[in-house]
């Protein structure tokens, strides 16, 4: 589901797209590929018909180039590593990239018929936001990731176009109740994740992995602290660290580099699990600062998810995810499961 084109979403394009050219005409780098990512996520594509709760995602993300040392575009990472994160000091190999992206995400309560929708029910909601991150690969071994996301909650973020001039194509009644949806509020989160790898050759080109991960993400849209951990079998696992989802979820990270495949051909099995202390959710909490709808939010959340990475070198990726979300508020009558599909091309 997607909405008509807006100014908003015009305007994010272009300014990624001018960011985007900056990046490359500036950089010095090692590996010239960028790569462009498409991310779905929806929770009835697969599982039914029905929408509620996180309901759909998607996400558009461009990953820059490999930047050397010398690239003006170190130095935010040099500062960074001098207060502990993106420190390589002593390291043998390092990738450093920028991310670019935007997205959109609708959440829904169960009863999408009511025109008053149920107070105990999750609120309607939509979150249309751009942003930009740092990612650098320390040896192979060890993944850092800030990310910086700011957009809009309420109306003007096109929440019930996305979802009713969706239905409305496919033949699907309408849900009546976003008039009832959150208010408009600016909204931003900032977030920090380390990653670490433990790789075990196999034979044949086949490998094992595990990759254990902690992160924080604070600001007036979620705050939370994560752990959770990832397994993988396949070949040329260390191209990345998991396929991309859509915060908040397990890995998230657009970083791959065909420097480190063997070979042209990729793929690998994965399943993993994270966990998160929530300390604020608006989409369940309620605006910052004006009353509006909202239900008593779980402080314990969890994932499950498994699924299938396919790369043909650096020129197309195709990763599906299952998720199994426990319940995010007090009153939620089942678990929230999700389908994920992304697409990514490299040029």
């Amino acid at each position: 589901m997607t909405a008509h084109p807006s100014r908003r979403s015009r305007a994010i394009g272009l300014a990624a797209a001018t960011l985007a050219a900056t990046l490359g005409a500036g950089a010095a780098r090692a590996d010239d590929s960028s790569r462009v990512s498409v991310i779905e996520e929806n929770d009835s594509v697969v599982f039914g018909d029905s929408d509620k709760y996180y309901t759909q995602g998607f996400e558009f993300v461009y990953l820059g180039p490999d930047l050397e040392v010398g690239s003006a575009w170190i130095g935010p990472f040099d500062a960074l590593a001098s207060l502990g994160p993106f420190d390589a000091e002593g390291a043998g190999e390092v990738s450093r990239r920028y991310e670019i992206l935007f997205g959109q995400s609708v959440f829904t309560p169960k009863d999408t018929a009511r025109e008053d929708p149920d107070p105990d029910d999750r609120p309607y909601a939509g979150w249309w936001y751009g942003g930009v991150g740092l990612i650098q690969d320390t040896d192979r071994r060890r993944l850092d990731h800030l990310e910086l996301l700011a957009g809009i909650i309420g109306p003007d973020a096109f929440g019930e176009e996305a979802q009713n001039d969706y239905h409305q194509f496919i033949g699907v009644d309408k849900s009546r109740g976003w008039d009832e949806q959150l208010h408009n509020e600016p909204g931003v989160m900032l977030s920090y994740e380390r990653k670490w790898r433990f790789l075990q050759p196999i034979g044949g080109g086949f490998a094992v992995d595990a990759i254990p991960e902690l992160g924080i993400t604070v600001g007036n849209v979620m705050d939370y602290v994560q752990a959770g951990g990832m397994l993988r079998f396949g070949k040329n696992l260390e191209a990345d660290y998991g396929p991309q989802r859509i915060r908040p979820a397990l890995s998230g990270t657009p970083y791959f580099n065909s420097d480190y495949l063997d070979g042209p051909f990729g793929f690998y099995f994965f399943i993993g699990t994270q966990g998160r202390a929530v300390a604020r959710n608006l989409f369940l909490d309620g605006n910052t600062f004006r009353d509006s709808r909202s239900v008593d939010s779980e402080a314990l959340v969890g994932d499950l998810s498994g699924g299938l990475a396919l790369f043909w070198g650096d020129a197309v990726r195709l990763d599906t995810v299952v998720t199994y979300r426990s319940k995010e508020f007090e009153d939620q009558d089942e678990p929230t499961t999700l389908w994920g599909l992304n697409m990514t091309v490299g040029f």
